[in-house]
């Protein structure tokens, strides 16, 4: 007998008359952590106030962030996501709303945005400690890297469909914006972008000195004693590692590693290399690779230039060139059969790490850089693969907000479910089919209200699981 497998909508209605329907109700949790962390709170001195009717800014900035999250793209779709939560958060704000408070933003206003998300941030911070896994500090190459926050600078390309204010044709021979930003390690969260031009320059010193201080504001001081800033080839500039090493006091240690462009000196430096110089490198589990896939050498002694400073090491790194590399070998490599890089580091010591001097385990510290890729995806993913307004400052508002949404989202991972299989590092788009989208119905009963959620639903024990995490958490005033 064959069963008809088209009869299953006999009988089934559909109509759009349902109430009590939160949709994207994961939206709470994200709010509960703003509200709990004082980042609703610090917001609130940030935007101007009006008397009877007036929308509180802080408010509806923060549900920009988060209507980003839950995966807005414009300010029109964050308009009609927050219409799913009218049933928990009230009416919500216009698009036009949030329109005006985005064009009103001055850098006064930038800056104050800055002071509050700091603010939240170190209290975020502080329960983070508290943890009984306390701080995510990293481990790399089989060293834990107690104490010491790991910051990655790293440039990338929006591209722009349209003319927008600001919007340039790039290196990358694309049209749009090439904004610089800074991401912490250990937390995945963007401690500060500068949005630029698409034409701005890929090592330009003074863009990095002012991203290096916005993300050493959003560092809480009892976290900066030890910091580790990796930058790839574009930070090997005179003007940046200077500014490190500036930044080093006697309460404050800073170690960097930079890439660097191979010139003919280094090459030459290269050559003079016997075979004894190179070491087995490391992988990021702490083995050692084969010998014959890659090496490290010391290169500092073999090439000093002038006007670089006194503690610069470099070190070079070899690898067996793949099919893409071959068209742009040097000589040099076309002779000995490796791929050459090198990089720059102030690294004699790392306090608090046995080792941290060998150049094996520099060199897999550096490499580990890598995961900023990640972050630049993620960060795109929330809210950055498109500026959707003409506005530069709008669109600057816009970027801002996106970096407030990639908070929350890192602070509530980190927080409420990082014990939680598949969510602990989630993607946005596996938060938002896993958490932020789950459909509730909000009940009343006995002047309470109730958010149900599908109880077959497989993460539905996270997410309520999250709820009484955040509620555990001090309210911050």
């Amino acid at each position: 007998m064959v069963r008809n497998t088209t009869a299953w909508d006999h009988g089934l209605k559909v109509g759009a008359d349902g109430k009590g329907m939160v949709g994207h109700s994961g939206a709470v949790l994200l709010r509960r952590l703003a509200d709990r962390s004082g980042l609703v709170t610090a917001l609130t001195g940030v935007f101007p106030t009006g008397g009877s009717g007036w929308r509180d800014r802080a408010v509806v900035f923060v549900h920009l962030a988060i209507s980003i999250a839950l995966g807005a793209r414009n300010v029109l779709e964050a308009e009609h996501l927050g219409r799913h939560q009218h049933w928990l958060f009230g009416p919500v704000a216009s698009d036009s709303t949030v329109r005006r408070l985005l064009a009103g933003l001055d850098e006064d206003m930038f800056a104050a945005l800055s002071r509050a998300r700091a603010k939240a941030r170190r209290i975020v911070w502080t329960w983070l400690a508290l943890r009984p896994q306390a701080f995510a500090w990293l481990t790399i190459a089989g060293k834990l890297l107690k104490g010491w926050v790991i910051v990655d600078i790293d440039a990338t390309i929006i591209t722009a469909a349209s003319k927008k204010e600001g919007a340039s044709p790039t290196f990358k021979r694309t049209f749009g914006f090439h904004p610089l930003a800074a991401w912490c390690a250990n937390t995945q969260e963007c401690l500060a972008m500068l949005l630029r031009p698409g034409s701005a320059g890929s090592n330009t010193a003074a863009d990095h000195i002012t991203v290096v201080a916005q993300s050493l504001h959003q560092i809480p001081g009892s976290s900066s004693a030890k910091l580790l800033f990796r930058v790839d080839g574009a930070g090997a500039t005179h003007d940046l590692h200077e500014h490190f090493e500036k930044l080093n006091t006697m309460r404050r240690r800073v170690r960097f590693t930079t890439g660097w462009t191979i010139t003919e000196a280094d090459e030459a430096a290269i050559a003079q290399l016997p075979e004894a110089a190179w070491e087995t490198s490391l992988k990021q589990d702490g083995s050692p690779h084969d010998p014959d896939h890659s090496g490290v050498a010391e290169l500092t002694g073999l090439n000093r230039r002038e006007g670089w400073s006194d503690g610069l090491r470099l070190i070079v790194r070899r690898v067996r060139p793949s099919g893409r590399h071959t068209e742009n070998l040097t000589d040099l490599e076309k002779k000995t059969g490796w791929k050459y890089s090198v990089i720059a580091t102030n690294i004699t010591k790392m306090w608090g790490i046995p080792g941290s001097h060998q150049i094996q385990w520099i060199d897999a510290l550096h490499r580990h850089h890598a995961v900023v890729e990640d972050r630049v995806r993620t960060n795109k993913a929330m809210g950055l693969h498109n500026l959707p307004a003409k506005s530069w400052t709008m669109n600057r508002g816009w970027t801002a907000a996106a970096n407030l949404a990639a908070d929350l989202d890192s602070w509530l991972r980190l927080l409420a479910l990082h014990d939680q299989d598949g969510l602990a590092d989630a993607e946005p788009q596996t938060m938002r089919m896993r958490i932020y989208h789950q459909t509730g119905r909000l009940a009343r009963h006995a002047r309470l209200r109730h958010l149900r959620l599908e109880a077959t639903w497989p993460w539905a024990k996270a997410f309520t699981l999250a709820w009484e995490r955040l509620a555990s958490l001090p309210q911050v005033t």
